[in-house]
């Protein structure tokens, strides 16, 4: 009789640390979802001073607009990790990307530059990157968020200091206006 409360013990004990490693691994997972796309954050980051370069020969009155893109840039560096500092100034820089790509329509000399074709070419398959990375963290964050809710990795996951994780949106209406490179 004695070893039906140790099976009991076991088996939970067992259970407890599945769903324990369960979680680390998701919370991995999100974590390295995130890396990803702060790589790809980074590598549009560094091509706005060299557009805004290629801009400036072209259509060197449009400083503030340049100044607003470079603006927005830094504050999505300086915003870090921050999910809610970094979505907004995304979300600027985001708008701001597309407002300059915009600007060949009236500058056809900017439309036939070879650098800014190649920056703007460069900028699509970023933006093509950021959005897969997006999704996948975001998918991340969905799954690890699901288990720390559901039974019994809830009751796992506060012992285990599991908690949830924000989703990495950006507004609305910039959603509906990405850049078209």
């Amino acid at each position: 009789m004695i070893w039906i409360p140790v099976v009991a013990l076991a088996l939970v004990l067992g259970v407890f640390i599945l769903q324990y490693n369960k979680l680390i691994g998701m919370r991995q997972l999100v974590r390295n979802g995130w890396a990803d796309v702060d790589v790809y954050l980074k590598r549009r980051a560094d091509l706005v001073p060299q557009i805004a370069e290629a801009v400036r020969g072209y259509a060197s009155h449009e400083r503030a607009l340049l100044e607003a893109v470079a603006t927005a840039r830094n504050q999505a560096i300086a915003s870090g990790s921050n999910l809610a500092l970094r979505a907004p100034a995304e979300s600027d820089l985001t708008t701001g990307l597309a407002r300059i790509v915009m600007l060949k329509e009236a500058y056809p000399e900017l439309k036939a530059s070879e650098n800014f074709l190649g920056l703007q070419n460069d900028l699509r398959e970023t933006e093509k990157l950021i959005a897969s990375a997006r999704q996948y963290y975001n998918a991340c964050v969905r799954d690890l968020n699901t288990a720390i809710e559901a039974f019994p990795s809830n009751l796992v996951a506060g012992v285990a200091g599991v908690r949830p994780q924000e989703f990495f949106e950006l507004d609305d209406a910039v959603e509906r206006e990405a850049p078209k490179v």
